[in-house]
């Protein structure tokens, strides 16, 4: 991600320093500079920084009053740069990355941009989160049945599963497994949950931890105690409780009379 960066100080040395230190970094674009509080404000506004450098002894519009006028709208991440320790309780309670005091010398200013990348990426990393959930949430609003695809996140990912594709769901504490060929993919859902999601005329449960894909099934073996054990094609074994009994063979031998 390359940072984009906005430069705010009434002095034209102290502006051309920061951008020198700044340009040994190749993933940082330095999209403009302010030399007033006025001007600051305009410039955030249009060029949407991802990280400002902001003097706070400014004339008429000092930093502070910049970040005020930028409310409500959330504000850039924002190093402060000045000559005074004066500000920096200040500094820190509106949420800066930093407070880099004059003279600073070109380790202590890697150091408050290296801070600042940091703080960028997390947040970056969090806005995805929140995307994802809400992509989830809305996908998880349709009705059940209708769907095609399952939605599975995985680190930060998600990856869409054919319901077509699914030979058996596994139950796994919080979880279930997707069994799907050779791979298998967790999703944070109960048993009931994603069994709400599949078709009953071709997903059956036929046991509280295992739901199979009834084109998937080969054969019925007896087992004990009026069980039986499930035959896939791909020759998975699975238990078939007396509780889920008569639902398979209702599937199988079609409604009694």
């Amino acid at each position: 991600m390359t940072l984009r960066v906005l430069i705010v100080d009434d002095e034209e040395l102290a502006r051309q320093r920061i951008r020198r230190l700044l340009a040994s970094e190749n993933d940082v674009e330095v999209i403009g500079e302010a030399c007033d509080g006025t001007q600051a404000v305009e410039a955030i506004r249009s060029l949407v920084p991802d990280l400002i450098f902001l003097d706070v002894q400014m004339p008429e519009v000092d930093g502070f009053a910049v970040l005020e006028r930028l409310r409500p709208e959330p504000a850039p991440a924002v190093v402060f740069v000045t000559a005074h320790d004066d500000y920096a309780v200040r500094a820190f309670e509106v949420h800066a990355v930093d407070y880099l005091r004059k003279p600073f010398d070109a380790a202590r200013f890697r150091e408050a941009f290296s801070r600042a990348r940091r703080r960028l990426a997390g947040a970056d990393a969090e806005e995805r989160a929140r995307r994802l959930d809400a992509l989830l949430t809305q996908v998880e609003a349709h009705p059940p049945r209708s769907r095609e695809r399952l939605m599975v996140r995985s680190d930060g990912r998600l990856y869409f599963v054919r319901i077509d594709d699914i030979d058996w769901v596994e139950a796994a504490g919080n979880y279930v497994k997707l069994h799907v060929g050779r791979d298998t993919h967790l999703m944070r859902e109960t048993m009931a949950g994603i069994e709400k999601m599949l078709d009953p005329s071709r997903f059956l449960r036929i046991h509280r931890s295992a739901i199979v894909n009834l084109d998937r099934v080969r054969e019925m073996q007896p087992w004990f105690s009026g069980e039986y054990t499930v035959i896939l094609r791909d020759g998975t074994q699975l238990r078939l409780s007396r509780v889920y009994r008569d639902r398979l063979e209702t599937w199988m031998h079609g409604p009694r009379s």
